[in-house]
């Protein structure tokens, strides 16, 4: 799976990523590839992540894109 992640420049020295299509899916590292390297694995852990309960008020559908 190929997954598009932002690189910036940290203010304070080093990079962090993001993933656009991946809301709150962050990482940072001091060089492009250990930066890398953490976006893969916060990926990794997005994805894994069970699913969430509906609130009380509310419930899950399902669409197909």
């Amino acid at each position: 799976m190929k997954i598009k992640v932002i690189l910036h420049d940290a203010e304070e020295g080093g990079y962090w990523a993001s993933v656009p299509s991946l809301p709150g899916c962050f990482s940072q590292g001091e060089t492009r590839e250990e930066t890398l390297a953490n976006i893969r694995e916060a990926i990794e852990c997005y994805l894994d992540a069970p699913d969430l309960e509906a609130p009380a008020t509310g419930h899950v559908e399902v669409v197909e894109v």
